[in-house]
């Protein structure tokens, strides 16, 4: 290896050494490319590369989404219908055994399709389901796997925030990507449900049906609460998931709309008010300043890193290795599940995935270009919802944990650890059947 490349392993190496420390992963990697980029290529070089950067990554016209959606998902959490969403499920299917399961992960999944926030989403489902979960005599252990699992899909299903950045990096539209992730979504909520309804028809201890004194009696008050839980988020979805699918809007536009269907909800429901609009924004200002200052960040970081030549020769190592492409691919794949547990995912994605796709891009798994782009950002995806549910840094665990204190922590490890051999099994059959991902952007385009 040149100078330069070793130069660039160093940068690596540095890199993952002082984040682990504990230092701002954005100010560290502009730190590192260019003390790194001064010392291999000279500092005009390193400054330019940085402008250039900086100035696409202002340029891109689909990461305006990102803000619009995070705050379209503080706004609906805020107007309360997760919240109506939930009771109005939780009436309706009362008298099935493991009717609160099924409850949480069909709230979890409608919900996901509003927001893909997942710590507001795991918190929420926390909140109003598990101290009635509590109250019916519900297993602890499944509750708290049901309300974590459920809550992690957000990160996978459309309109992930995620996806959103995602794109850009794979070099395929959002739209496509989007719908390459609905199977997948539907896949694990399926598992999810099938599982806790298979355990509560076998064992009814593990999931009782709701006591008749609790369910609602007259039928007229039960449409009703299933109208006004149902239909706002249904419109809402379609008003941004629908167009952007369907091509009537970019993500951006539908981001836009869905923002202030979210806000024009909260005021329909009585809950907006300053509090509550402030409240939205500053999280919005908190949460994708992080997403858009680590993309400048990581785009510099990878531009220098690039240049040192650093990334062909990771590439070349792992392309020359004495296996098949699809043990290359299970390797990619188990490296990120491992990133996936110090790191968030705009980590992940922004700052290792640009260094995995040029591995990707030479293996043959015996389709197109998009076809193989498509499927492995839907792996990606499963794989980076799998580390929130995989113990010991398990973030989903902690947010539970804060919002129902009666859950040990081992017992809510306990319960999405039942749910991640579901995960890591989807996480397979999408590995071997690519056709679980690519049916729907084959039919749509």
């Amino acid at each position: 290896m040149s100078g330069n490349e070793v130069l660039g392993l160093l940068m690596m190496v540095a890199m993952l050494t002082v984040i682990f420390i504990g230092f701002p992963m954005a100010f560290t990697l502009l730190f590192l490319a260019f003390v790194f980029g001064s010392i291999g290529l000279g500092s005009d070089l390193t400054f330019n590369l940085a402008y250039l950067q900086i100035w696409g990554t202002m340029k891109d016209d689909v990461l305006p989404a990102v803000p619009l959606f995070i705050f379209m998902g503080f706004m609906t959490e805020r107007s309360g219908l997760m919240e109506r969403l939930f009771l109005a499920l939780r009436d309706l299917l009362a008298p099935v055994r493991g009717s609160l399961y099924l409850a949480v992960i069909l709230t979890a999944t409608i919900f996901a399709m509003a927001t893909g926030i997942v710590g507001a989403a795991v918190t929420v489902l926390g909140i109003m389901a598990g101290p009635i979960m509590i109250r019916a005599g519900y297993d602890a252990r499944m509750s708290a796997g049901a309300i974590a699992a459920g809550g992690t899909l957000g990160i996978l299903i459309p309109p992930s925030v995620m996806l959103v950045v995602m794109g850009p990096i794979l070099g395929v539209p959002v739209n496509i990507l989007y719908s390459a992730a609905f199977g997948p979504g539907i896949l694990l909520a399926g598992s999810y449900i099938l599982y806790t309804l298979v355990r509560s028809f076998i064992n009814p201890t593990l999931g009782p049906p709701i006591p008749k004194e609790e369910r609602t009696a007259d039928w007229r008050e039960l449409v009703r609460e299933v109208v006004i839980g149902v239909v706002p988020l249904t419109v809402l979805i379609g008003f941004t998931l629908g167009t952007i699918i369907a091509g009537l809007a970019t993500p951006t536009e539908a981001a836009s709309l869905g923002a202030f269907g979210a806000t024009l909800l909260a005021l329909v429901y009585g809950r907006l008010d300053f509090a509550a609009l402030k409240g939205a924004a500053m999280a919005t200002l908190v949460t994708s300043s992080m997403v858009l200052f680590l993309a400048v960040a990581s785009n510099v970081f990878g531009a220098v890193f690039t240049r040192l030549g650093t990334s062909n020769v990771v590439a070349e190592f792992l392309t020359q290795l004495p296996l098949p492409d699809m043990g290359i691919f299970i390797i990619i794949m188990a490296l990120v599940f491992l990133l996936g547990w110090p790191f968030e995912w705009p980590a992940v994605i922004l700052v290792f995935l640009p260094i995995f796709l040029p591995i990707i891009e030479r293996l043959d798994f015996g389709m197109s270009k998009l076809d193989t782009l498509l499927w492995f950002g839907a792996v990606i995806a499963v794989n980076l919802q799998t580390a929130f549910l995989s113990p010991p840094v398990a973030m989903s665990a902690f947010f539970l944990r804060n919002v129902v204190p009666e859950w040990k922590l081992s017992t809510i490890y306990q319960g999405m650890g039942q749910f991640m051999v579901i995960q890591i099994i989807c996480l397979l059959l999408i590995i071997i059947w690519p056709g679980i991902a690519l049916w729907l952007p084959r039919v749509l385009y």
